[in-house]
């Protein structure tokens, strides 16, 4: 069992992306809205909101800090909603003094809505994944999305509205192209868990003895969100998911010779689940996720004596998105609890 000690830390209206930055010397992490409002700067100890990076246009559903540089990041701009994207883009933010950040284009994109920077054998890659290609009327789901790469140059400053990295397409017909995550097995490489209506996928980038993407299917259940973590302790990672696209149901799959089958639902119906994190937490490995309508619980599922258990963490606020980090040797939880419009940090001890 985990002990709760939750802090609000501030109010934003539509809170939703969340990404660690560090900057001048020190860790902090960043929070932004999904609509058009502010990004904002803020200490780890959640004691402070330091800057305020943009008050607008807002739309970020995904910020990443560029690998080496002192606060500089890209982050997704104008995706408002699945209806209302086709001007969004991804944005180099580059701090230049107190509360002036500049922002320049790296690239449009329309529908672009989860991204992520992978490092492999010496070099940088831009993984990008769009929610779909087009539409023509609210609800539109006829033009399926696409994963696009690109690699990451060590100079970004050339890049512009009128000057814009160029991306290679290496999936495409993705429905509902909704869910990422970041899987860094043991060694430390890098790859990417890609969740859609079409199934989930793991997407390797360039070795450096083979130049091509290489792309796993892992199931072909329709997902909207997924990640592996190795909550049994088997030493093989469980595919944890929900589904369907904003669905309402919690899957975990086991790896069983070589496939992964499904092993465990969760009982009750989750209304819009969205906001997931795993990992090591408390010593134990943890899946984490948040619903967005309901009773809008912050659930921790662990596997205990044999079976999954569920621990309530918090409820009513309706997270969209979570960030990990270790702060005075103890777990955090930053939770944006878009439903709530509230940013919100969990300290998480054994009870």
């Amino acid at each position: 069992m985990l002990q709760v000690k939750k802090k609000v830390v501030g109010e934003l209206e539509y809170c939703y992306s969340l990404a660690m930055l560090h900057y001048q010397g020190k860790d902090h992490f960043l929070c932004a809205a999904e609509q058009s409002a502010p990004c904002y700067l803020i200490s780890l100890d959640g004691s402070t909101i330091e800057e305020t990076i943009w008050e607008g246009p807002g739309g970020a559903m995904t910020m990443v800090q560029v690998p080496g540089t002192d606060g500089q990041f890209l982050a997704t701009r104008k995706f408002y909603s699945p209806d209302n994207s086709k001007e969004s883009s991804i944005v180099i933010v580059t701090p230049k003094a107190l509360n002036q950040w500049e922002v320049r284009t790296l690239c449009d994109m329309p529908f672009v809505h989860r991204f992520d920077i992978l490092q492999a054998h010496g070099k940088k890659y831009i993984i990008a994944c769009t929610l779909k290609s087009d539409h023509q009327h609210q609800g539109d789901w006829r033009f399926p999305g696409k994963v696009l790469v690109a690699e990451l140059p060590e100079d970004l400053s050339s890049y512009n509205d009128d000057n814009q990295l160029q991306f290679t397409p290496i999936k495409e017909g993705l429905l509902k192209n909704h869910g990422y995550f970041r899987y860094t097995d043991d060694k430390g490489n890098m790859s990417s868990v890609v969740s859609c209506d079409n199934g989930v996928f793991h997407i390797y980038p360039p070795t450096d003895t083979d130049n091509e993407w290489r792309c796993e299917t892992l199931v072909t259940d329709a997902a909207s969100d997924g990640l592996l973590v190795d909550l049994d302790g088997d030493g093989v990672e469980e595919l944890c998911t929900f589904t369907p696209f904003h669905g309402n149901e919690v899957r975990i799959y086991r790896k069983e010779n070589g496939k992964y089958e499904q092993v465990y639902t969760y009982p009750e119906k989750l209304p819009f689940l969205h906001a997931l994190w795993g990992g090591e937490l408390c010593g134990k490995n943890t899946w984490v996720l948040g619903y967005r309508n309901g009773d809008r619980q912050l659930l921790a599922i662990t596997y205990e004596n044999g079976e999954y258990k569920a621990q309530e963490l918090d409820r009513g606020r309706g997270a969209a998105n979570l960030l990990h980090y270790v702060y005075d040797n103890k777990d955090i939880i930053i939770a944006a609890n878009r439903e709530s419009s509230e940013i919100a940090r969990y300290e998480l001890t054994k009870a």
